[in-house]
């Protein structure tokens, strides 16, 4: 989403650190290309001039125009401010472990409401709670069926009933909720296109009747400004705790996350990434403002890492690197540990350093389907020994696969060249494994 405002920020850095020195003119330069960069992002005017102002009022003070690397310091000054600007550290929700949590989601129709609550519950469960999805959307046509798909899915149940008011749903659903032990229930409640005082009015009353611990507004990134303003509206009216930004993944300037917190008053809780159930990410302000600057987010890829990559098979993977008995099967296994932590221009985005040299490349983020979709084409044998598969075979694979001979002889040549890699960083590693070992022996 951030990528042009990224590239904007390289190229103002890039063109800072050029000077070999910084004086209040290259400083207010500097910090009008921020401004403009922002404005162009789809920031909020009153946001981008108090921002602008503060960087400038740092900027100019005399420990940066003194530092030996006075455009590194400046960055520094426009990463603290971007961090605050979005709320400075994530918010950690805090439940309660020996009685009901109760989660209210409001937003207007449209805004991914209800698929964002069924990830709330998904989200809560990891932590060990027992969720249970409350369906109060009685008016839009089939919101509750939306909801009891997306809880069959997840194994999460789902409180409904199509012949009662919102509130008196909501009522018997918490009742229900104590008498099944449930420790967390989520409550879906109705949108609308525009907001009205009928509206207001019902989710005022689901609030009071609830006593939620965190009232969340759903908010589509890809409105822009829009978001703000309704958010601001909607505080005012129920005065929510947090904002769960949806479809952060699409191509929308982003403009909306940075200025929530500094309109609405509130800070973005939590942020959508994509469409699948787990799709939904903490929003650590800091590390967004180290994407949005091009300095890469190795602390989110990491988390990534560990929620979906198995210790157990990671060990068995590096004996069989070690043997150099590495197979397709086990590269096939390896991709699809990569595709369930995100989009592969994504990933590239949080390494540092790499967002820059990404400006010009295309990542083809469906190459790795069309790897997996080869790779299942073969046989068992052909995945273990890949050297019997001949020119026969590379068709048939072609045909099932849905792509070409060029591009299964591309896959084999650069398993090969892998294989190749490893094997000699394995002699490399056994060669100073037999060093190290010379040298705990010595008596020296």
């Amino acid at each position: 989403m951030f990528e042009e405002l990224t590239n904007r920020f390289e190229s103002i850095f890039k063109k800072l650190r050029g000077r070999g020195k910084l004086n209040e003119d290259n400083i207010a330069e500097a910090v009008r290309d921020v401004k403009r960069a922002l404005l162009e992002a789809d920031v909020n005017y009153r946001v981008v001039k108090k921002f602008s102002a503060t960087v400038q009022e740092k900027a100019l003070g005399s420990d940066i125009l003194k530092s030996i690397t006075p455009g590194q310091q400046f960055v520094k000054v426009v990463y603290d401010e971007l961090s605050k600007l979005m709320g400075g550290a994530a918010r950690q929700i805090k439940l309660h472990t020996n009685k009901l949590n109760v989660i209210v989601v409001a937003g207007l129709q449209g805004s991914g409401k209800t698929t964002a609550c069924s990830k709330l519950s998904l989200y809560f469960r990891k932590s060990g709670h027992r969720p249970m999805l409350v369906a109060c959307d009685t008016y839009r046509a089939a919101a509750i069926d939306q909801l009891e798909t997306l809880g069959k899915s997840l194994g999460v149940p789902v409180y409904s009933d199509r012949n009662s008011k919102p509130v008196a749903i909501a009522k018997d659903a918490i009742a229900k909720a104590k008498a099944d032990d449930i420790s967390l229930l989520i409550i879906d409640t109705a949108g609308r296109l525009h907001i009205d005082n009928d509206m207001m009015a019902e989710l005022k009353q689901i609030c009071e009747l609830a006593a939620p611990e965190e009232i969340f507004f759903v908010a589509d990134a890809m409105t822009g400004q829009d978001a703000v303003t309704v958010a601001e509206q909607f505080h005012k009216e129920i005065n929510f705790t947090g904002v769960i930004l949806t479809k952060l993944d699409g191509d929308a300037r982003g403009g909306a996350s940075l200025s929530i917190l500094d309109v609405a008053g509130v800070p973005v809780q939590f942020v959508g990434v994509g469409e699948k159930p787990d799709a939904l990410e903490l929003f650590h302000p800091e590390r967004m403002a180290s994407r949005i600057l091009g300095m890469g987010d190795i602390v989110s890829l990491v988390e990534r890492a560990q929620e979906t990559v198995d210790f157990e098979d990671s060990k068995k993977l590096e004996r069989k690197i070690r043997k150099n008995i590495f197979t397709l099967q086990d590269f096939l296994d390896q991709l699809r540990q990569i595709k369930k932590m995100g989009s592969l221009s994504d990933l590239l985005s949080m390494i540092p350093g790499v967002g820059k040299h990404m400006q010009d490349a295309e990542v083809d983020n469906n190459a790795l389907g069309k790897i997996e979709a080869i790779i299942c084409s073969m046989t068992k044998v052909e995945r273990d020994k890949p050297l019997i598969i001949d020119g026969s075979r590379k068709r048939r694979i072609a045909t099932g696969s849905g792509t070409t001979v060029q591009d299964v002889n591309k896959l084999l040549k650069q398993f090969d060249t892998m294989k190749t890699m490893m094997k000699r960083m394995n002699k490399i590693a056994g060669k100073r494994g037999q060093a190290a070992a010379l040298r705990n022996l010595s008596p020296f």
